[in-house]
């Protein structure tokens, strides 16, 4: 039976350095400096639980039976740590109807989604590279490997960067970025399809504390107060 061979003779710096630093430099060019932090900073995100819509559902309901028995200006006083939900429920308080707290809902998420999949597309996108940085290795220890050909001591580092190259880009985009991505796509899909249980209530929230016309004129209904600026507090 053939003994496996240890694990550090599969080390090689050069060839690490090729791969990793090629995969970087390539990524970095193609890609926006804010995507490529926000591709960074996901990486806290993996470990962290998919995210989920029922403290918003259950905070809208605890708002809702506030905002029944106080007054719409009550909420003012909510602290909210979601920022699409503060600024929902801020404009609520300034007495924009359902339909428009609707919108302002979608097109927050749709903003969301659109920066989570621009962060993925980064990993997505080294995951693509690091083979062909491989490639390049593999090529540049094939170069210097003839180049050395009168020197046989100097033949077994340049073809150890010739094979290595190849394998760290196949391992990196394999088991590092091509997985990354795929989590960050399944999480943008969660969450994007969670914040839709938000936009019901809201709107419903939104619908019944909208000022209405009174009967002797347009003024806002009686019940609402006078307006004031919304003083909402968002640590999101």
């Amino acid at each position: 039976m053939t003994a496996f061979p240890p694990l550090h003779q599969f080390f090689d710096a050069a060839a690490l350095a090729i791969v990793l630093g090629g995969t970087l430099i390539a990524t970095l060019l193609r890609t926006p400096w804010r995507d490529a932090g926000r591709a960074m900073r996901a990486l806290a995100v993996l470990p962290r639980r998919p995210f989920s819509a029922d403290p918003l559902v259950e905070q809208i309901a605890h708002l809702s039976r506030m905002a029944k028995r106080q007054g719409v200006l009550a909420l003012d006083r909510s602290v909210i740590t979601d920022p699409d939900m503060a600024e929902a429920v801020a404009a609520i308080v300034d007495g924009e109807g359902a339909e428009a707290v609707a919108a302002r809902l979608n097109l927050a998420r749709a903003a969301r989604v659109e920066r989570h999949v621009a962060t993925a597309d980064v990993w997505t996108g080294a995951a693509e590279i690091a083979p062909a940085m491989g490639m390049v290795g593999t090529l540049i220890g094939l170069a210097a490997m003839f180049a050395t050909m009168n020197d046989p001591q100097r033949i077994g580092g340049a073809m150890a960067i010739a094979l290595l190259a190849t394998l760290y880009g196949a391992l990196f985009a394999n088991l590092v970025a091509q997985p990354i991505a795929m989590r960050l796509r399944r999480a943008a899909r969660i969450e994007a399809f969670e914040r839709t249980r938000i936009v019901t209530p809201l709107a419903a929230l939104a619908a019944r504390e909208a000022p209405r016309p009174s009967r002797g004129g347009t003024g806002p209904d009686p019940k609402s107060g006078p307006k004031s600026g919304p003083n909402l507090v968002s640590v999101a």
